[in-house]
């Protein structure tokens, strides 16, 4: 080991460096989410047509020019003596004038993201809770959950601390305006 190297010494450093060096199988996503590493299959069809009918209405609908991946991965806070959370957002928006994305790291910090989406597949209760706090605690103005199990949206805003103080659940069939720098009424006839 050389001098500038950092040999692990807490439970939650050996935890982040062995989740950093983690190769999941082609398709799979790994993250590390308050201290537990998931390591997500590919999504099944429903999932991609639910994401996909969404990430069209922003680009059709919202006033402000939006920026996506699917891909993009996020440093978070912890919400104690875990290691910085890891999560890859089924969706990440990012006011297109930003340019967050152009050079960033595989894992990039979230400051600047305007919203994240997340539909339900193999960890519902981790998108349900342990994602929505990790967000909150990253400051990402938006947490839009499509609950495919429940049949509802829930648009989670006004994060503080651990989590979010406002939130608008519909079911799928209802609209759900999403706000500024979004400005549109989701249609979630199509989510069904």
């Amino acid at each position: 080991m050389t001098g500038t190297e950092h040999e692990p010494t807490t439970e939650a450093e050996v935890l982040l460096e062995g989740f950093l060096a983690l190769d999941p199988p082609e398709g799979f996503r790994a993250e590390l989410i308050e201290g537990e590493i998931m390591v997500k299959p590919p999504p099944v069809g429903a999932h991609e047509h639910v994401l996909s009918r969404m990430v069209a209405q922003v680009y059709r609908r919202s006033r402000t020019d939006m920026q996506f991946s699917g891909n993009k991965g996020l440093k978070l806070k912890s919400g104690g003596v875990d290691p910085e959370n890891h999560a890859i957002p089924d969706a990440t928006f990012v006011t297109k004038g930003l340019r967050l994305f152009r050079g960033a790291a595989p894992w990039m910090p979230c400051c600047g993201v305007a919203m994240v989406v997340e539909v339900t597949a193999s960890h519902p209760r981790v998108e349900r809770e342990a994602k929505r706090r990790c967000y909150a605690r990253g400051g990402i103005p938006l947490y839009l959950l499509i609950d495919r199990d429940a049949s509802s949206v829930t648009l989670f805003n006004d994060p503080e601390k651990d989590d979010y103080r406002q939130r608008c659940r519909k079911p799928f069939g209802k609209p759900l305006t999403i706000p500024e720098p979004f400005a549109f009424d989701l249609d979630t006839t199509d989510f069904l």
